[in-house]
């Protein structure tokens, strides 16, 4: 029952449509490799976010995942990649010390997926 009130007190303070939060449709993990800091084409990358877009076309593209990466059902096309790497632009997609490792090092990363954003951690070295 206090569940419940809690819900209709929730929605009523957000409301339905207007304040809807950006719905979550999942996440995974994957080593942002050395692999994943050159370009398809050859030349070094110098974001993370494009390093960490290099990442899914490595993975969908190209075959060449790393022994942590998971499958997403969301970056598999070109078309797709482009707009995730705007998306991993955005402030709050990733944290400067987040940016840090990502540029520096080769750090395990979990990214969580939303409609209209997404957010990367580092999770292990």
């Amino acid at each position: 029952m206090r569940t419940t009130c809690a819900v209709a007190v929730l929605t009523l303070l957000l409301g339905v449509n207007g304040a809807r939060a950006d719905e979550f449709l999942g996440s995974y993990v994957a080593r942002i490799s050395a692999k994943d800091h050159v370009a398809s084409d050859g030349y070094p990358l110098d974001s993370a976010a494009q390093m960490v877009r290099q990442d899914r076309a490595n993975w969908h593209r190209f075959g060449r995942g790393d022994r942590e990466d998971q499958d997403d059902p969301w970056f598999g096309s070109a078309n797709a990649r482009t707009r995730f790497e705007r998306l991993l632009q955005q402030p709050g997609a990733m944290s400067a010390a987040t940016k840090r490792a990502i540029t520096r090092g080769q750090p395990v990363v979990e990214v969580r997926v939303y409609r209209q954003s997404v957010e990367v951690d580092v999770i292990g070295n």
